[in-house]
């Protein structure tokens, strides 16, 4: 019964087009009033509690690295950088936005920026080259959605403090999916453009790619300053998250001289937004954990999969289709800040590992990202590129195959994450 009160109302306020955090807080009092549990004052403390995680101090922070990013002229550079090294070969400007996603995803960690920094720079470029507007816009929001995926991670962050996870070992074990996922995107690119009759690029000179690398790798440093400092345990994820923005405040400002004190006053207001609006649901969010929690909703879950829980695989595929249908109509914040801590007790009961849970949790979401009818990268990108919904949706289909693939092998045979995890981890 209780299960029933907190999903109706959930669904029924989202349907009604509340918004997701306000949602989560109306189930949350819902099923106070029903254990007759009701006070504001709790509420009130439980949502201030939900916010006072000393892990959560790294999302303002990476959100400001991200915009700095951006602002400050490292996104360019590494596009230069990908367009000088492999922008010869054929559909060149496609391979050069994998690499870049894979790039830009070690120094933002948000699909959806990495996304319109891809499409504002290299749509035009690919357009002009004539080469197929759907597949390109495709491939371009595919790429965004690594961004998750691949160290410093907002979700994997929030998969964390959700779901009680080392999020060390989360940023350190999302290395190899990551990396697999981009990949999976050469892959498809290359068999989609085969046939393809595409001008080719000129391959640049030795001194070009000197020129591009010298130009680029005061970017380059900073996804090893994260992921070398957090694996040798010099610093924290939090710790990570200043270093980051310091790092890229330094080389904006002082070596590219691109941050100027106008664009910088704009970073920290989109950042502090972005912040606001994330630990708002956040804390909405551990209100809703805490009273899954008292009102035992995992057990009553772990009922209804009981039957599952000595068949992790078969758990994990169920669970997975799951998670697939949820992030085709919600956003990833609010699935990953409802369903994880609702499914880690059974996680725990079938003996799967609880990072491997988490890492296979935002890789399946990242793909709603870019499945419609929600599909918010997928939104960003024909807004930014002013490309039609339905052209995008066509040449988003294959990539989206493609993933599920994946997706598909990682649950099939789980030791593709976890072997490498453990060897990143130093287990």
């Amino acid at each position: 019964m209780t299960l029933a009160i907190f999903l109706s109302v959930l669904i029924i306020s989202i349907l009604l087009g509340l918004p997701v955090a306000f949602a989560l807080l109306l189930s949350s009092m819902a099923l106070m009033v029903h254990m007759d549990l009701f006070s504001s004052d709790i509420l009130a403390q439980s949502l201030v509690n939900g916010v006072d995680s000393f892990p959560l101090l790294a999302i303002p922070f990476f959100l400001i690295a991200g915009e700095v990013m951006s602002s400050g002229g490292l996104s360019v550079r590494i596009v230069s950088l990908a367009t000088t090294y492999v922008g010869h070969r054929k559909g060149g400007l496609g391979y050069v936005a994998i690499l870049t996603s894979i790039l830009l995803a070690g120094l933002s960690g948000s699909a959806v920026a990495d996304a319109a920094a891809l499409v504002s720079i290299l749509y035009p470029m690919m357009k002009a080259a004539k080469y197929p507007e759907g597949t390109s816009m495709g491939l371009l929001a595919s790429g965004g959605i690594i961004a998750p995926v691949i160290p410093p991670s907002l979700p994997l962050i929030l998969v964390g403090v959700a779901g009680g996870i080392s999020i060390k070992n989360l940023f350190l074990g999302g290395i190899v999916p990551g990396l697999l996922m981009g990949v999976t995107l050469m892959l498809v690119w290359s068999a989609l453009v085969r046939k393809e009759d595409l001008t080719v690029a000129p391959k640049a000179s030795k001194a070009d790619k000197r020129a591009a690398l010298k130009d680029g790798i005061w970017a380059l440093f900073l996804p090893f300053i994260i992921i070398g400092g957090i694996r040798f345990g010099v610093f924290t994820p939090t710790e990570a998250a200043v270093v980051a923005a310091v790092y890229a405040i330094f080389v904006s400002a002082i070596v590219y001289r691109e941050l100027t004190l106008k664009k910088f006053y704009k970073v920290l207001l989109n950042a502090g937004r972005s912040t606001a609006m994330v630990m708002f649901l956040v804390g909405c969010a551990m209100v809703a954990a805490w009273l899954i929690t008292v009102a035992q909703l995992p057990q009553q879950l772990a009922e209804l999969l009981g039957p599952l829980v000595d068949s992790p695989r078969l758990l994990m595929a169920v669970i997975m289709i799951l998670v697939l249908c949820v992030g085709m109509v919600m956003d990833l914040s609010p699935t990953i800040l409802i369903l994880v801590p609702l499914l880690m007790p059974i996680i725990k009961m079938a003996g799967i590992d609880p990072v491997y849970f988490g890492l296979m949790f935002v890789i399946n979401t990242s793909i709603g990202l870019i499945t419609p009818p929600v599909g918010t990268v997928l939104n960003v990108v024909c807004g930014v590129a002013r490309v039609p919904m339905s052209t995008a949706v066509k040449g988003v289909l294959p990539f989206i195959g493609a993933y599920m693939v994946l997706l598909a092998l990682f649950v099939a045979f789980p030791s593709i994450i976890t072997v490498p995890m453990q060897f990143v981890i130093g287990k």
